[in-house]
């Protein structure tokens, strides 16, 4: 049996759109790859040079988000001028209006098993990418600064970071407001609120607030 070659029409991003349409019409993940590619009539070949897995395709689909988010913001010539404060809300807010243009998708692949925390693993290589972010906020603050001992700490910062996304997500996906107008207000104020705290608060307190942010995003 001679072995089929990749196909020209099929990239990743074709790829991750054939697997969204999929589990939108079928309203579950495909059983198997063989199902999958039988069904978007391209070979199993074509499949796993991009991707070894559903799993990996899944996480894929959240970096892509992140990395779509990153091109409209550098695309943005104003951006570079925006203080890390104003920084971080841009990539806020345009991070959720893609998620907001890919809604019904995101809502399935949080909600597809039972467990909230299997559900959250499709965003491990997403918590990366903004804990990275919010450090080089970090960094780039403190060089401003010429601070010999930096004012803040950019590992308990990026965690914030993340802390806080997860709870403008939880709050969005739960927004029935029209055009989610309370989550672009839940992220500002959320946002004005942990640089405040950052500016004016100790370092413990600081820490008590990201479980207070943890407690709840899974409450």
């Amino acid at each position: 049996m001679v072995a089929k070659t990749k196909t020209n029409k099929v990239s990743e991003d074709s790829i991750i759109t054939m697997y969204m349409e999929y589990v939108l019409e079928h309203e579950s993940v495909p059983k198997s790859i063989y199902k999958f590619c039988k069904e978007n009539k391209i070979s199993e070949v074509d499949f796993y040079s991009f991707y070894g897995s559903v799993e990996i395709l899944q996480k894929e689909i959240w970096n892509k988000f992140y990395s779509n988010t990153e091109t409209l913001l550098l695309k943005n010539k104003e951006y570079e001028g925006f203080t890390n404060k104003e920084k971080m809300l841009t990539f806020f807010y345009t991070f959720f209006e893609l998620l907001t243009l890919n809604r019904s998708y995101v809502l399935f692949s949080l909600k597809q098993n039972d467990s909230p925390l299997k559900n959250l693993g499709q965003l491990k290589g997403l918590r990366q990418h903004i804990k990275t972010y919010a450090v080089g906020l970090i960094n780039d603050a403190n060089a401003d600064k010429n601070l010999k001992i930096t004012k803040y700490n950019p590992k308990v910062f990026s965690e914030g970071a993340w802390l806080q996304f997860l709870f403008v997500l939880k709050f969005w996906m739960e927004d029935s407001s029209a055009g989610f107008e309370k989550t672009d207000m839940a992220i500002e104020k959320s946002i004005n609120t942990v640089f405040d705290i950052f500016d004016n608060t100790p370092l413990e307190n600081i820490l008590d607030f990201g479980k207070f942010l943890y407690k709840e995003t899974f409450a």
